[in-house]
């Protein structure tokens, strides 16, 4: 079964549109809908039949509309009485509404991930749910209490999809949508603010001046404003003459390279030859390390550099939310098949369509797959491409021992010498150079973590007074290092901090326990003595916390006892956390 809420309401069967007819039956089945399996009180839906004026026999009539809803879905949906109220609820009903919103998020993650083609790709599909004006047949009750949200929505989402297009390079193509936007909103500023824009990268200067003149003189006349900063700034930008950007028919760009890219020369070298050589299947290579040592940059920095080798493309996707957790697999298919130009990838909703689809488009083609964030070696196999000339490169805290043929490269801190290079290009040489003794002292507090060192250069930066001896002293201290090494957009517990979600409580508990010991090195036996822990769930823990990349394993000799070590600053951070019994 199908709903539509973005349209004339409706539901329909394999394609069929069910004959349902009036204004109040349809108003009902909106308003169950739009509660989302949440029970819709009588009086919520007296309210939207009938305001303030209900009849007398409200109760019966509303038991008449849902009985002639109940008689056209069958068993297939169900409308139930709880309580005071009904609530609508199906299984594998589809609709519009839960599909657009699911678009919605996805788009808009995209947007802010900077994957502009997607980004575009997701919120035009998005804005395709909408089949004329939202909850059209319905009465003015409800229009007035939900169309208004709705149509708030769909603004947004348009906003989106033309900031995604004119990110693309896209902006001829959207002069004549623009225009009409301005036309029909006249005070509306972002509309006016994108014309602009569209008109000065299309070489056409002196209409995108008549569009800000006119706007000026329209919020005017009718508001007595001046316009805003959206649309002030468009115009600015024209007049300093900002680039522009290139059409780009590619459908997902790479993450962009880390400004100020430092060291890492060994590792560079191997993956070169690793993804460059041919060999009797795909290459399929692995970058782990700790949570921060600069997998993902150095992912980025490679895949750049090897683009060229791979003529059909190079495709990238995030295997984690913002959170750290994982994403569904159904989801990042999806978003690989629209890199890949399959327009329709959104529209399904079984995986092993999808995935079948992917191992097709990735068959007869030599494309360098990089998946970003792996948290395990589950999920792992249906993204890798199907073809013997293609590679997979793969970043993750842990190995994936379980995929076919991997190739590991393993990521350690930065060398004092590739830290002390990396605040150079950050702060500026001279600043360094002046004070070399300091600048080594922050190197080292700092144990080789590119955020460490970017969030100490931040704050620099933001104080070109403070002598680098001054950040030193600052840095110290233990107690307050990790907040002293987060600045701007560093947040440094937050970044050491993210595979501690994925632990079992226990593990987690013991964590605190465990920093008692210090750096290390540390045994599973004296972990056990040190907290009265079982040996073997000790060694349990340490394997947990080895496999996170929050404790470092020392290679042991013939066959030995394992022993662990913290990295100084995850040993701050499990510190700081609160210890429980």
């Amino acid at each position: 079964m199908q709903f539509s809420l973005l349209g004339p309401v409706s539901a329909q069967r394999h394609g069929v549109r069910l004959p349902l007819s009036g204004t109040k039956i349809h108003t009902v089945l909106a308003v169950l809908l739009l509660a989302d399996g949440r029970t819709v009180s009588d009086e919520r839906l007296s309210d939207m039949l009938w305001g303030d004026a209900p009849p007398a026999t409200h109760s019966a009539q509303i038991y008449t509309y849902v009985s002639r809803l109940r008689k056209h879905f069958g068993g297939s949906v169900q409308i139930l009485r709880q309580g005071p109220g009904y609530v609508l609820r199906t299984e594998s009903g589809q609709i519009d509404l839960l599909t657009f919103e699911r678009l919605r998020r996805r788009g808009q993650q995209a947007l802010e991930e900077g994957r502009y083609p997607q980004a575009a790709q997701l919120l035009a599909d998005a804005l395709a749910c909408f089949t004329g004006d939202p909850l059209d047949n319905t009465t003015e009750h409800l229009l007035q209490a939900e169309r208004p949200r709705l149509e708030s929505l769909r603004t947004e989402v348009l906003e989106q999809r033309i900031e995604a297009d004119l990110a693309c390079g896209r902006h001829r193509g959207l002069i004549a949508e623009l225009t009409a936007l301005v036309a029909r909103f006249p005070m509306a500023e972002p509309w006016r603010a994108y014309l602009i824009t569209a008109l000065y990268r299309s070489s056409r200067q002196a209409e995108a001046v008549r569009v800000y003149e006119e706007g000026r003189r329209v919020l005017d006349e009718q508001l007595g404003v001046v316009p805003g900063p959206q649309l002030s700034e468009a115009y600015l930008a024209m007049l300093r003459g900002e680039p522009v950007p290139v059409d780009d028919p590619s459908p997902a760009p790479l993450p962009p390279r880390v400004a100020s890219f430092t060291g890492r020369s060994a590792q560079l070298s191997r993956l070169r030859l690793l993804l460059r050589t041919p060999g009797r299947g795909r290459r399929t290579v692995q970058i782990t390390g700790m949570t921060g040592s600069g997998k993902s940059a150095l992912a980025a920095e490679v895949a750049h550099e090897l683009a060229g080798d791979f003529p059909d493309g190079v495709l990238h996707a995030t295997l984690q939310d913002g959170r750290g957790a994982p994403r569904p697999l159904k989801e990042v298919v999806s978003e690989l098949l629209l890199d890949l130009g399959d327009r329709s990838a959104s529209d399904s909703t079984d995986l092993t369509d999808l995935v079948r689809r992917y191992r097709a488009r990735t068959a007869r083609g030599r494309l360098l797959v990089v998946l970003d964030g792996a948290g395990s070696d589950h999920g792992i196999g249906p993204l890798l491409p199907a073809d013997p000339a293609a590679a997979a490169l793969i970043t993750g805290r842990s190995r994936l021992d379980s995929v076919p043929a991997v190739h590991t490269v393993v990521l350690g801190p930065l060398s004092d010498e590739e830290g002390l290079t990396l605040l150079s290009a950050l702060v500026g040489p001279a600043r360094v150079a002046a004070e070399p003794a300091a600048a080594r002292d922050v190197v080292r507090y700092c144990a080789g973590l590119p955020p460490a060192l970017r969030g100490a250069a931040a704050r620099l930066l933001a104080h070109p007074h403070w002598s680098m001896a001054r950040m030193s002293a600052l840095l110290r201290e233990p107690a307050g290092r990790l907040r002293a090494l987060s600045y701007g957009d560093v947040d440094l517990p937050r970044v050491l901090g993210q595979p501690l979600n994925q632990l079992c409580p226990s593990t987690r508990t013991a964590l605190p326990w465990l920093a008692r010991l210090g750096l290390g090195p540390f045994t599973a036996r004296l972990l056990a003595d040190s907290t009265g822990l079982a040996e073997t769930q000790a060694q349990r823990t340490l394997d947990e916390l080895a496999d996170a990349a929050l404790l470092d394993v020392e290679p042991s000799v013939d066959g030995g006892v394992r022993r662990y070590r913290f990295h100084p600053l995850v040993l701050l951070l499990a510190e700081s956390l609160p210890r429980d019994r």
